[in-house]
């Protein structure tokens, strides 16, 4: 079977001309920056860290809740430094109710698409950072769609938030709990609107009422290998989980499968990722969508773990294997069972931690690769 890309899409790294920009918001802001945006609206400065209390903290974002504000003053704080941002416009649930996609509608129009997930020890929250996604991978139902456009910083958070307040309210099966993870897995290629994930990222990590307080440890932001963002992360001094979507250990049928391979090669990607390990001393996850009869033989499992294990055993890398979605259209399907077994075998003889990801969600098209905010 060919591996070549059937609908090859320029690959689009700034934001598309044309795109105003969205309302700024208490999540784009430093809690320094929040104080003069308060003041400037004629305000005491110290409102800004009670409202920033509410956001992160408290989780609120109704005036009518913000009891400990003046009721002259809630709605034009709200309104100046809170300006509604994201829109539900669909809600789709599976695995009991435990799993929930969301389809948002953005201000000006754009759809993107998060996924909460409960686990008994964990919730993850996959969010998106792109109205789609410009990298063009052939396998993944979002990179098809081109981009829209990138998100800010406060559209990130506030599915963040949401899913936040989620847990807190009891809304997901299992009580009230604690949203604890959260994977730039969602819509987009994050390294590519690197300026507002970071300041999502930095909004996460920052403690309240400054920020969510969540442990950088629990964040995980992926890359289908943008380098230079790579190696910009490295020097950010926030430990992340880096995730590299590396899907094939060979130039050749990378350059098809992730297009951004030709300026960037499988090399260049792991030797910065291995960077990034080295520095950072956080394993950094290879994420390995299988694909039958293209990608998922075993002399490639064996070339990804001598290529993996040649930059030491330290213990600095896992490799994650994805059983490919299904996308509408796609050419291509998941690896049958045996293959994939024979290639996790392949892999762990080297010596290289290698697991299976649960692919829940697929039947609400709310797993890894199916994320295309089609509202219908």
């Amino acid at each position: 079977m060919s591996h070549v890309n059937p609908n090859p899409l320029p690959l689009v790294f700034e934001q598309p001309k044309g795109r105003g920009k969205p309302p700024r918001h208490l999540a784009d802001l430093d809690l320094a920056a929040r104080k003069e945006a308060v003041e400037a609206i004629g305000l005491p400065g110290y409102r800004a860290k009670q409202l920033s209390t509410h956001y992160f903290t408290r989780l609120v974002s109704d005036p009518a809740e913000m009891t400990d504000l003046p009721a002259g003053i809630r709605d034009q704080l709200v309104e100046g430094l809170m300006p509604h941002l994201i829109t539900p416009v669909k809600t789709q649930t599976a695995d009991r109710g435990t799993t929930r996609k969301t389809l948002w509608k953005l201000f000006d129009g754009a759809l993107v698409e998060s996924v909460l997930m409960r686990y008994p020890d964990r919730a993850t929250i996959c969010v998106s950072s792109q109205a789609g996604c410009g990298m063009a991978c052939p396998f993944c139902a979002t990179g098809q769609g081109g981009l829209q456009r990138n998100m800010s910083t406060g559209e990130i958070i506030e599915q963040v938030v949401d899913g936040a307040r989620a847990m807190a309210r009891g809304e997901i099966p299992g009580g009230p709990g604690r949203l604890s993870n959260v994977v730039f897995m969602g819509m987009g290629e994050p390294m590519a609107n690197y300026n507002a994930v970071i300041g999502a990222v930095r909004r996460m990590v920052d403690d309240g009422p400054e920020g969510l307080g969540m442990s950088a440890r629990n964040i995980t932001v992926s890359t289908v290998g943008l380098v230079p963002r790579i190696k910009q992360l490295t020097g950010e001094g926030i430990p992340v989980t880096l995730a590299l979507s590396l899907h094939a250990p060979d130039d050749e049928l990378r350059d098809d499968l992730v297009p951004i391979n030709t300026r960037f090669k499988v090399e260049e990607a792991v030797e910065a990722a291995w960077e990034y390990a080295r520095t950072t001393k956080r394993r950094v996850s290879i994420e390995y969508a299988m694909i039958k009869d293209i990608n998922d033989q075993a002399w490639r499992a064996d070339m990804l773990g001598d290529l993996l294990r040649s930059y030491g055993d330290w213990g600095w890398v896992h490799v994650n294997l994805i059983p490919l979605n299904p996308t509408p259209g796609s050419i291509w399907t998941a690896s049958d069972p045996a293959d994939e077994r024979e290639f996790v075998r392949r892999l762990e003889a080297k010596g290289i931690p290698t697991t299976v990801r649960d692919t829940r969600g697929q039947e609400i098209d709310g797993a890894c690769g199916q994320l295309a905010a089609a509202d219908a």
